[in-house]
C-alpha cells in the first residue's frame, strides 16, 4: 500500500510528508541528487496572500512542517515593492533539514532515480521503471514532476539552456508521469495562448558584490538600486512566470533579497550591462549561470485534474505543485503538495477525496484556477497567493488577512482543523 510520488521539489516533499503522517508507506523518486527544485534558489514565503495561506495551512495540520523552513529563515516580515511582510529563507541550507525531516517520518528517498516508464492497466498505474532498470510498485501515485524544461524548450521559447539548478544536462530532462500514463496534458497551442514563461528571478554570488552592498541588504534583507533611465526595460518583466513581481517597480530598479544568495527579482540581466553598476563591477550569476540572457522555462504542460488534484483518465494519479494548472510559488506547492499526499491516502483507505472549500484561501486559489482555465484569458494568467488576479481576488472576498485568531475561527468553522496531522491508516 504504497505511495509513490515522482519529482521531489516542494510540491513532491509536502506531498511525501503527508502521505507518510497518514500512516502510508511512501517514497520519493527525485532525478537530481536534491530535494527541493527550484526551492533551491526560490526562498521566499508569507509575502501578502501567502502569510493567510500559510497560517491556513497551519491550522489544518501542517504546522510541525512549516517549522523546518521557518527555522532557516533569514529574515521576517521584510517588505519590498509591491509586497509585505515577506519571510525570507536560506536557499543554503534548507534542504538538509527537510531531507532529514522526511526520512525521520518514514518516507524513503530514492535520489538519481529518474522515471523512464509507467506501468498501466485500463487505467490503473502499478508501478513505473526507472531509466537505471529499476521498478517501482505503488499502489496510488502523485506527479510532482513540474512543468520546466527540458532543455528543447528553453531553446524554443528562451535563449537556450540556462544552467540552471534543475540540471537537466547532468540529470536529464523532465519527464511527466502523466504524460506516459498515456493521459493528454494541458498545452500551448490547443486554441489557448502561449503561456509558458521564465523562472522570476537570478542569484548572485554574495562574495561578487561590494561588501558595502551585502551590508546593507544582509541588515533589512532588501537592497534597492536605481536604474538609469536607460537601462530600464518593462519588456523583461512580461516573460515572468512571476506575475506578481511584474510591477513597474522590478524595472526601474535592482531589487535584491537575502536568501543566502542576494537574490535578484528579474529573470535575466546581461551581465555585461550589471557590471557598469557601482558595486556590481565583478558581480557573478550563482544560479542560472547564464542569468545574464535567460532563465529556466516553466509551464510546458499541466495535468488535467479536478479540486481534489486526482488527475483524468487514471483511477489511481493525483498531482501538485505546477501539474496542478498555472499556479505560481513554493506555498503553493506546498498547499498542493499537502492536499495530493493526504488524498493519496484517502484513497488507500476507501475514503471520500477532500476537496478544501472555498471558505479558505488555500481552496478557493484551487478551484478558481481550474474554472479560469477552462477560458483563453484565464490561461494568459498565472495564480498566487502573493499578486496578480488572485491576490485581487483574496482582498475582494475578505480571504486575505494577518489575524491569527481569524484564520484560526476561519479553518475551525469548516471542521478541518488538524486534518493533515491525523492518522488514517
Amino acid at each position: 500500500m504504497t505511495v509513490v510520488i515522482v519529482g521531489g521539489g516542494w510540491a513532491g516533499c509536502s506531498a511525501a510528508y503527508a502521505a507518510a503522517v497518514a500512516g502510508a508507506e511512501t517514497v520519493i523518486i527525485e532525478k537530481t541528487d536534491m530535494l527541493l527544485g527550484t526551492g533551491l534558489v526560490g526562498g521566499i514565503m508569507r509575502n501578502n496572500g501567502r502569510l493567510t495561506a500559510m497560517e491556513e495551512m497551519r491550522e489544518l495540520g501542517a504546522g510541525d512542517f512549516l517549522k523546518l523552513i521557518e527555522q532557516s529563515a533569514t529574515h521576517l516580515n521584510v517588505d519590498f515593492p509591491g509586497h509585505r511582510h515577506a519571510m525570507l529563507y536560506d536557499v543554503t541550507r534548507i534542504e538538509p533539514s527537510i531531507r532529514m525531516a522526511l526520512r525521520t517520518a518514514g518516507v524513503r528517498l530514492k535520489l538519481q532515480k529518474r522515471m523512464s516508464g509507467v506501468t498501466n492497466n485500463n487505467g490503473f498505474i502499478t508501478g513505473i521503471d526507472t531509466a537505471d532498470g529499476d521498478h517501482i510498485e505503488g499502489a496510488v501515485f502523485i506527479d510532482c514532476t513540474g512543468t520546466a524544461g527540458p532543455a528543447q524548450y528553453c531553446t524554443r521559447y528562451g535563449s537556450g539552456c540556462a544552467m540552471c539548478i534543475l540540471r537537466c544536462p547532468t540529470f536529464g530532462p523532465r519527464i511527466s508521469l502523466t504524460a506516459k500514463a498515456g493521459i493528454s496534458e494541458i498545452t500551448a497551442g490547443e486554441g489557448f495562448p502561449q503561456f509558458e514563461a521564465m523562472s522570476g528571478s537570478c542569484k548572485l554570488e554574495k562574495k561578487s558584490i561590494s561588501p558595502v552592498l551585502v551590508a546593507k541588504l544582509e541588515q533589512t534583507g532588501v537592497l534597492i538600486i536605481p536604474l538609469p533611465e536607460t537601462l530600464r526595460a518593462k519588456a523583461r518583466l512580461d516573460r515572468k512566470a512571476c506575475q506578481q513581481y511584474s510591477l513597474p517597480e522590478f524595472a526601474d530598479n535592482l531589487v535584491f533579497l537575502d536568501t543566502g544568495h542576494a537574490k535578484l527579482m528579474a529573470s535575466y540581466f546581461p551581465l555585461e550591462i550589471l557590471r557598469t553598476l557601482e558595486g556590481l563591477e565583478d558581480a557573478r550569476y550563482a544560479d542560472p549561470y547564464s542569468g545574464g540572457m535567460g532563465n529556466s522555462v516553466r509551464f510546458m504542460a499541466m495535468a488535467p485534474c479536478d479540486d481534489s488534484l486526482a488527475v483524468s483518465g487514471s483511477l489511481n494519479l493525483f498531482c501538485a505543485g505546477e501539474k496542478t494548472g498555472l499556479l505560481v510559488g513554493h506555498t503553493e506547492a506546498i498547499v498542493t503538495g499537502f492536499l495530493a499526499g493526504h488524498n493519496a491516502v484517502r484513497m488507500l483507505a476507501g475514503r471520500e477525496l477532500l476537496v478544501l472549500p472555498s471558505e479558505l484561501a488555500c481552496g478557493d486559489i484551487i478551484s478558481f484556477m481550474h474554472r479560469e482555465m477552462k477560458t483563453s484569458k484565464g490561461m494568459s494568467k498565472k495564480y498566487t497567493f502573493s499578486g496578480s488576479v488572485y491576490f485581487q481576488r483574496m482582498q475582494e472576498r475578505g480571504l486575505y488577512t494577518t489575524d491569527m485568531a481569524q484564520i484560526r475561527e476561519r479553518v475551525g468553522k469548516t471542521g478541518l482543523a488538524g486534518s493533515f496531522n491525523r492518522r488514517i491508516m
